[in-house]
């Protein structure tokens, strides 16, 4: 007969492995150092209960829920977790109703976990402004999706956006390895065993994700039969089984050689000598979705303006490969690549890039000039600076104008190359008097 107090836990032992080594001390954290490294300052809001409104930004699999989940074992306060997969405005509203009795009763604060926030729509987010804006809650917001595109600018404004970096091999290796041994929430009871080149492989695969990285071992550990001795021993070709992707045909050495062969080859123009390097990855095991990122890349960064169109080829390739997969996806992976590596060279957005990221951090914050402000709120003086714009459209498409702060008005970020499309962009700055 089952016991009616098992049913608690056989719910836990139905959650996938990823889901039931989830972290809930920092003690058990994997990755992501540089945000909680004793003494940050997220490591040192969340131990002193004093985090306010942010977002989690990151790929799959790298720690964000799982970081949300350490914040609710650690603080003390009420919590609410929403997927906005799911759940809607009605949700939105019962949640800030609980946050509010519970302030103004037991005078303990409401932390609303929202997973996949990017999801919610301008009226759900909307939703949560009042609440957030008068700490009746905390809203912690997890998202694979760029919130600064994605989510409305009122509520990133009100939220401390950290940004997470996809896990490193050598993170993932020692969860696979504790998640092996571990008998209470792992696979430590199934008497399994690895080789090490089938963890590695799979920490590979992985390609930052602990999510994936989880399911691969479970799925090779319970997809493996057990040997005369009862042990399951997973090999490299339970891994290559388990993750859908074969193991790398040559040492990590010469892997990251010939990908950075096949990165210089791109910038050096020679097509023939990318397309070998890329396919010599690809029939090695590598995953083409690599080459296809960074040839992307190598289109903003080798390319840039000299042929804007490279671009365009590059991310339509990833997308195509993303739709069609291997082997009819190989073939606009090596259109893209061809066409980079034809493509005349300039690092002119490069070069910008990074002046005026460095400005931005270390310059004056000089005001915006008046003319060039929103006009749609403020008082009549505000609003009559306004008259001071000149509406390029008004003289032709173009008049001479000052844009940048004063502080920075004489600041050049830009100066086209003589390759490619900037020579037309060069020779139509000067016709205007732009140089």
């Amino acid at each position: 007969m089952t016991d009616l107090f098992d049913f608690n836990d056989n719910e836990e032992k139905a959650k996938p492995l990823a889901e039931r080594m989830r972290a809930s001390s920092f003690k058990d954290f994997v990755g992501q150092e540089k945000l909680v490294a004793e003494g940050s300052l997220l490591r040192r809001a969340i131990s002193l209960d004093r985090l306010g409104s942010c977002i989690f930004w990151g790929p799959p699999g790298c720690g964000k829920t799982t970081l949300a989940n350490v914040i609710a074992a650690q603080a003390e306060g009420e919590f609410v977790r929403l997927n906005a997969v799911t759940a809607g405005v009605a949700d939105v509203r019962r949640a800030v109703e609980e946050a509010r009795e519970n302030l103004r009763l037991r005078g303990r604060r409401t932390y609303l976990l929202l997973d996949e926030c990017h999801r919610f729509n301008k009226a759900q987010l909307d939703s949560l402004l009042p609440s957030v804006e008068q700490g009746i809650l905390i809203f912690i917001g997890s998202t694979t999706e760029n919130p600064y595109a994605s989510m409305t600018p009122a509520i990133v404004s009100r939220c401390r956006v950290f940004e997470f970096e996809p896990l490193k091999e050598s993170d993932i290796l020692k969860a696979l390895f504790r998640a092996l041994k571990d008998k209470r929430k792992g696979l430590g009871n199934y008497m399994a065993e690895a080789d090490e080149e089938a963890m590695e492989h799979i920490a590979r695969a992985a390609a930052g994700d602990l999510r994936f990285a989880y399911n691969a071992l479970e799925l090779a550990v319970l997809t493996t039969p057990p040997g005369s001795d009862g042990r399951i021993r997973v090999t490299l070709r339970d891994a290559e089984n388990s993750t859908g992707r074969r193991s790398l045909a040559f040492s990590e050495d010469q892997y990251y050689d010939m990908l950075s062969a096949f990165c210089k080859s791109l910038r050096g123009s020679d097509a023939n000598a990318a397309l070998y390097y890329a396919m010599r990855l690809i029939e090695g095991g590598c995953d083409p979705r690599l080459i296809l990122r960074r040839t992307v890349v190598h289109a903003a960064e080798d390319v840039g303006l000299a042929d804007p169109n490279a671009l365009t080829v590059a991310t339509s390739a990833l997308a195509a490969f993303e739709h069609l997969g291997a082997p009819e996806g190989l073939l606009p992976l090596s259109e893209a690549v061809i066409y980079v590596a034809e493509a005349p060279k300039s690092q002119s957005t490069k070069v910008a890039m990074f002046a005026a990221q460095k400005d931005a951090k270390e310059a004056p914050l000089g005001a915006v000039p008046p003319y060039l402000r929103d006009i749609s709120y403020g008082d009549d003086k505000r609003k009559a600076e306004r008259k001071n714009y000149l509406y390029p459209h008004d003289f032709g498409g173009w008049v001479k104008q000052q844009y940048l702060p004063d502080e920075l008005k004489d600041r050049v970020y830009y100066t086209p190359s003589e390759n490619g499309f900037e020579r037309e962009v060069r020779r139509i700055r000067k016709e205007k008097g732009m140089e």
